[in-house]
């Protein structure tokens, strides 16, 4: 997947629409998506869907085949949390026991009844485990349920990018879609795995807690849950006033990040142009603003505990009080004021618990909505599945007064007519913008054509499906892509049922053949990550043998040797020579001397063709062709 991700990336020029420049708050928000959301994701304001409840209707309808598993989820998060819960009130009856017990001896009328507390203790005990093995169960189910959604949510996406459009990927940034594939998946994930359990443990913790309580004393209950309104409006209350400086922070922290990036890569030109005062006076403004933001937000997080453990504490002191007074009446046991305690103490994590849920379903309710919109997009679909492949006989390519425009109100390619013989190597000249890669992708179908057509061995591409129609070409780049690997495997790739002599071969007539045997482990050799550990013009010679290798009658060359030195450019150029030999091609070039011994040359300018011939009969003509080549004849002198 990620090879057809990067094939497709390729060679994209300036003439797909240009994208908005986010503002700091919009790189904020990525990075914090990658990052994840801090200490202070409590208070801090969730990232926010467009529409929530759609995102969770399609979240849901996704979950659809993981129903009965997600019910059986509930069933046993609620036993677990209901044995839980009765835990401290059967643990109180033990100490009434003890109490009751030691009072007794005291009188003379007893002792403790130590098989009584024994048999409490014993129960208690089971109630815990019990407990303990179905959160196991629970965890275990939930956790598959997960990573099946998170594969199967991959694995769609993956096969949707190999049929999304190329004009996909012109109109979004690589790293966004790679942002849903690893990010909002994950984030999707993590949510929904502890989302769902603990959404279900914190909802029948808060209602057995209550009914358990009403079970011991109503009045006790009364008090204590008088904990929860202040609880949730002390928690109201910070959320309210850190909100706006939460805000600020991940304003400033964009702007920053933003300013911090382009200083770096722009270092030379600050330094050239003496701009580090004004630089450092700017970036000082936004770094004294977001640490005002930051500290206010960050104190604000920081007093939810010790609020929240004061009001916790009134709690206790409350109905301590409140027992004691009862029991002293004789109207509740002293375990009975021991498990009121306990359950005031754990009352208010399942509330924290709430509220940090809906924190996280908010973020991944936007998490999912990025996915549904990536999975609902637009796909590259095929009106036939007419199969035509290229014989053994060579091809000929027909250009039909084709007229094409990314903006159907701005057209690039106007009224474009060209017939490409068999065998014949046809050279695309012209300015930047003036149509050149737009015709080599309306060739290969990434788009399709607003008017006229184009015609292989007389054939409208339009009626043969995309996969077949792209399998009859060989694409060498400017931008040239090797996988981290072996050589003989990058070579291999043009074909991968070739024999280790067939890539030999395809290597020396490359000319790569003597320059990978000087390699440590010549075709053994790995190639790092981009390749980089290897030279430019080695890389192009890769990608040279591959095509060759991959033995395809129509051929496409796009400035193949625009990023090498003229001796490396020699080189390939004779590999470049050897490979179109008996191939249809077509060579798109901005350093004119490499296309001299083209058949025929078409000069494009604004969509159309100004001048067509070869090299000499358009220097005759001392027209856009020559004043092209004169003017790199005089850089070059």
């Amino acid at each position: 997947m990620a090879e057809d991700i990067k094939k497709e990336e390729v060679n994209i020029e300036a003439e797909a629409p240009e994208q908005e420049e986010e503002s700091g708050e919009e790189q904020y928000g990525k990075r914090r998506r990658r990052m994840g959301g801090g200490p202070s994701s409590i208070l801090a304001p969730g990232e926010k869907p467009k529409d929530f409840r759609k995102a969770i209707k399609d979240t849901l309808k996704y979950m659809g085949a993981y129903k009965f598993a997600v019910l059986a989820v509930v069933f046993i998060a609620a036993l677990a949390t209901i044995f839980e819960t009765v835990g401290p009130k059967v643990m109180g009856r033990a100490t009434t026991l003890l109490a009751e017990g030691v009072i007794n001896k005291i009188h003379g009328t007893g002792g403790i009844d130590f098989e009584a507390v024994a048999r409490v203790l014993v129960l208690t005990m089971f109630l815990y485990a019990v407990g303990a093995f179905a959160q196991y169960i629970q965890s275990l189910i939930m956790t598959n349920i997960t990573q099946r959604i998170v594969y199967n949510m991959r694995r769609d996406i993956s096969e949707k990018i190999d049929r999304m459009p190329i004009g996909y990927f012109e109109k979004v940034p690589t790293g966004e879609i790679l942002s849903r594939i690893t990010n909002d998946v994950d984030t999707l994930g993590q949510a929904l795995s502890q989302s769902i359990s603990n959404f279900i443990w914190a909802i029948i913790s808060i209602i057995g807690i209550v009914v358990v309580m009403l079970t011991i004393n109503v009045t006790m209950t009364l008090v204590a849950l008088l904990v929860v309104p202040l609880s949730a409006l002390v928690m109201a209350v910070l959320i309210k006033v850190s909100q706006k400086h939460f805000a600020a922070q991940q304003k400033y922290l964009g702007i920053i990040d933003g300013q911090v990036e382009e200083n770096f890569s722009g270092h030379l030109v600050i330094k050239a142009f003496n701009r580090e005062d004004a630089i450092t006076k700017e970036f000082e403004e936004s770094n004294e603003k977001l640490y005002e933001s930051a500290w206010k937000s960050q104190f604000l997080s920081g007093m939810m505990r010790p609020l929240m453990r004061i009001v916790s504490n009134l709690g206790y002191a409350a109905v301590v009080v409140v027992g004691g007074t009862l029991c002293v009446k004789g109207r509740i046991g002293v375990g009975d004021i021991q498990a009121f305690v306990q359950y005031v103490k754990n009352i208010g994590q399942p509330i924290q618990e709430i509220a940090q849920i809906m924190n996280q379903v908010q973020s991944m309710a936007a998490a999912a909505e990025r996915v549904f919109e990536f999975l609902n997009e637009d796909e590259e679909t095929d009106t036939t599945t007419e199969i035509y492949e290229a014989g053994d006989d060579e091809v000929e390519v027909e250009f039909d007064h084709v007229s094409f425009g990314y903006d159907k109100d701005h057209p690039i390619i106007k009224d474009f007519s060209a017939k490409v013989w068999p065998g014949q190597k046809i050279a695309i000249v012209g300015p930047t913008g003036a149509g050149k890669t737009t015709m080599v992708k309306l060739l290969m179908r990434f788009y399709d054509v607003d008017g006229g057509a184009i015609r292989v061995d007389g054939r409208d591409i339009r009626g043969v499906s995309r996969r077949e129609h792209r399998d009859n070409f060989a694409m060498v780049l400017q931008d040239t892509w090797l996988f981290s690997g072996t050589i003989r495997d990058n070579i291999r790739y043009g074909r991968e049922d070739a024999t280790d002599e067939e890539i030999f071969a395809a290597a020396r007539a490359a000319k790569a053949d003597h320059f990978i045997r000087t390699l440590p482990g010549g075709y053994d050799m790995v190639l790092n990550e981009d390749a980089t550990n290897i030279s430019e013009g080695q890389r192009q010679l890769l990608t040279i043998a591959r095509a060759v290798l991959a033995d395809k009658k129509l051929l496409i060359l796009d400035e193949a040797t625009s990023s090498v030195d003229t001796r490396t450019e020699e080189e390939i150029q004779k590999a470049m020579d050897a490979l179109t030999e008996n191939r249809t091609s077509f060579i798109i070039a901005h350093r004119l001397s490499t296309i001299r011994n083209a058949n025929y040359i078409l000069v494009m300018k604004d969509g159309d063709i100004v001048e067509q011939g070869n090299h000499d009969e358009l220097i005759a003509k001392n027209g856009a062709y020559a004043e092209l080549y004169n003017s790199q004849f005089e850089q070059v002198g």
